[in-house]
């Protein structure tokens, strides 16, 4: 049974296996696809436009940013398909949680794993 887990796709360090899933809306910037090496980008189960705009990255807006970025996963017909595919994937190898945001400790990413975690575990 693989392991669940977030990455962050500036960070140098790269697991060299793994399957890689890129959870934000929008491709990160300065980041060339062939370096990624995504194998499947689920901007459909990413924060709505006007959450992420909303939300901002902004600290203090976490907690109201996290509550309604779950109700959006709880309303999304593809987040049932990415549950499945996490589940499958983990009995053949580990899965990381791709992200490009700077503060690592309050992002979409971290909402998804919490997320995930629960319906897997």
């Amino acid at each position: 049974m693989g392991k669940l887990s977030l990455l962050r796709i500036y960070d140098k360090e790269q697991p060299a296996t793994g399957y890689r899933i890129l959870v934000d809306r929008l491709w990160p910037r300065g980041v060339k696809k062939e370096r990624a090496r995504i194998d499947l980008w689920s901007k459909e189960t990413a924060p709505s436009t006007e959450l992420r705009k909303w939300f901002n990255h902004e600290d203090d807006k976490y907690p109201a940013f996290k509550e309604k970025y779950t109700a959006e996963l709880n309303d999304n017909q593809a987040t049932e398909e990415l549950v499945n595919l996490v589940k499958q994937k983990l009995q053949q190898d580990d899965v990381y949680l791709i992200y490009g945001a700077k503060n690592q400790t309050h992002n979409e990413a971290v909402v998804l794993l919490d997320y995930l975690r629960d319906l897997i575990e």
